[in-house]
């Protein structure tokens, strides 16, 4: 029996005996806790609930939560979160605490079984990770939560309590994921499915990370002093596991894009990774969500992220003086191998009932012409519902690379020798000729992006993140910790657009794709193209959603008429109300009262 498939048996068989609800009830159990607690198999059985916690397709791939909301992705809709007057504590969610019960309670008779302390290290070391993670995953969300380490019962006062420090909590995550680094024995995984040494130290460079530059760039708070220390153990995590060779990129021919489509983990990169089956019946909807016009928020990138892919060379693509007045067919030609791994691009085909045919961007879905493909299996077959198995990277060795690579650039302690080993390696597997290191600031980033920044080699790692990492769920809470929030201002820019009533053939293969116009439409329709009405308005005097940058000729511009606010309360969501009705000591974050 493979290790996916007795992880979800025992989980089916441990949510049935041990139920939880909220910090508030008692687990109903059917068996004795002796059956659980004073044995090992007891233990792996309870145990292997917590894994329901890890990401699965929806929330890394698509959703809110997989960089649709972010500053390099239009969609059909503003988030409401950063429409104004739309978002509020009403709306507001993720206050739940089942997961922590489920913990705390395996925690606390774990402590009190009879088994070897050695073997309780073990299972208490796995715990402890997840709770690390929970509390990241709330620290995150909400600035200031609870911090709760006991199973708590339906009389206890303790749950009426107010919040604690976010950086109380963290640090006391950090004082976990250190004691699950020290005591998980697993130390490797075939299956890249189970959370092992490796995978807690990625997780504190992951968290590390992310606290370090927080108390860095959120000054107000007055904890910039401690961000070395934080930075420094990210750093500290992820060297450990590049020093131990146990990982290494992937490479070959698409062996970027290889990594998201695959049904099973490429152990080489991926550390971890939700599996799916469709023996099991275990399906998610990766293509229905990246190639329906009606399923999903039509996700697709914008131009000004497009146009920090490099050159093939090295080069920055926007030291072409041209550069904003390229075509599709143009702009895509010799540039970071990734970037034909990511969106359609001239090469791009699917197979439809077994015959294979060229795919171009298609205007019924993409905004902007740069449609994403990274998580999208190539037979149509796939594309109507939730039928994809491939899997999912929860923890793979380039972020690794990354967090390392960010960390020592925080400290001011990057090398040449770090760079050998971390961004260089990533852009020789994305087939970029001379991946030297940095000596000059490039300015389209400075303008874009990141005007604050002046070190030239922080600037590239933050390209690299970005690139790298795309659609993988990191975008915002980059944003959130470097406080750069204000970027999801930036506009839904697309392809620049030299005409109207011009037939555009995107991929070169002899067909037109796409026309763009000013109603009314004096063309026969020709069938397998799309047309694009530029107009001002709409019938009804309606604001037209998708025009041109200059009226006739230009970028696209989508939802320009529709603001999106980005205000420092939005650094945190917002208690939502129910629970504050239930608690009035929790408060609000600022902003949200």
């Amino acid at each position: 029996m493979n290790t996916m498939k007795k992880i979800i048996i025992l989980n089916i068989i441990i949510l049935c005996c041990l139920g939880c609800a909220d910090l508030d009830l008692e687990p109903r159990a059917s068996l004795p806790k002796s059956a659980v607690f004073e044995s090992e198999q007891g233990l792996d059985l309870y145990a292997n609930s917590f894994y329901n916690m890890l990401p699965g397709a929806s929330s890394i791939s698509y959703t809110d939560g997989g960089d649709v909301m972010s500053d390099f992705m239009a969609r059909r809709d503003v988030p409401s979160f950063i429409r104004p007057g739309s978002f509020s504590a009403r709306e507001s969610s993720g206050w739940s605490w089942s997961e922590l019960r489920n913990i705390n309670y395996f925690i606390k008779n774990l402590n009190e079984s009879p088994l070897p302390q050695d073997v309780k290290n073990n299972y208490l070391g796995l715990a402890r990770f997840f709770r690390a993670w929970f509390y990241f995953q709330k620290v995150i969300r909400f600035g200031d939560v609870p911090w709760i380490t006991k199973a708590m019962d339906v009389n206890d006062p303790d749950l009426y309590n107010g919040r604690d420090s976010r950086f109380l909590v963290m640090d006391s995550v950090l004082v976990d994921i250190n004691f699950a680094i020290d005591n998980i024995k697993l130390t490797n995984d075939a299956s890249r499915s189970l959370v092992t040494r490796d995978i807690a130290l990625a997780f504190k460079s992951r968290l590390c990370l992310f606290e370090g530059t927080f108390r860095k760039y959120h000054q107000d708070y007055g904890f910039q002093q401690t961000a070395a220390e934080w930075l420094t153990q990210s750093a500290n995590a992820a060297k450990s596991i590049i020093d131990a060779g146990k990982f290494s990129l992937n490479v070959g021919e698409d062996s970027y894009r290889d990594l998201f489509i695959s049904k099973s983990p490429i152990a080489s990169e991926v550390m971890l990774a939700t599996h799916y089956s469709l023996d099991l019946g275990l399906l998610h909807a990766a293509n229905w969500y990246w190639t329906s016009a009606t399923y999903g928020v039509r996700g697709s990138f914008s131009r000004t992220f497009i146009n920090t892919y490099l050159n093939i060379d090295g080069t920055p693509f926007t030291n072409n003086p041209d550069y904003k007045t390229l075509t599709f067919q143009e702009e895509t030609k010799s540039r970071d191998l990734r970037l034909k791994q990511t969106i359609r691009t001239k090469d791009y085909g699917r197979l439809n009932g077994g015959v294979f045919n060229l795919s171009p961007p298609l205007f019924s879905y993409t905004y902007t012409g740069y449609q994403p493909i990274k998580w999208v299996l190539d037979d149509t077959y796939y594309d109507g519902g939730a039928y994809n198995d491939n899997i999912v990277p929860v923890f793979r060795y380039a972020e690794i690379l990354l967090n390392y690579a960010e960390a020592k650039a925080e400290l001011g302690t990057f090398s040449q020798a770090d760079w050998d080993i971390t961004i260089k390696q990533l852009r020789n597997r994305a087939g970029i000729i001379n991946a030297s290191f940095p000596t000059q600031a490039d300015p389209y980033l400075q303008e874009n992006y990141f005007p604050e920044i002046s070190n030239p080699v922080l600037l590239e790692i933050r390209r690299e993140r970005g690139i790298e990492l795309a659609m993988e769920g990191f975008r915002f809470n980059d944003l959130l910790r470097w406080k750069k929030g204000e970027l999801l201002e930036m506009p839904w820019n697309g392809m620049y657009v030299p005409a109207l009533n011009v037939y555009l053939d995107l991929n070169e293969d002899g067909s037109p794709d796409v026309y763009f116009y000013k109603s009314p439409l004096n063309e026969t329709e020709i069938p397998g193209v799309t047309y694009i009405n530029v107009s001002p308005f709409l019938s009804a005097g309606v604001i037209n959603p998708m025009q041109l940058e200059s009226s006739d000729f230009g970028e696209i511009r989508w939802l320009d008429n529709l603001p999106r606010v980005w205000a420092q309360k939005n650094y945190f969501y917002p208690i939502p109300e129910s629970d504050r009705l239930i608690n009035p000591e929790l408060g609000q974050n600022p902003g949200w009262e």
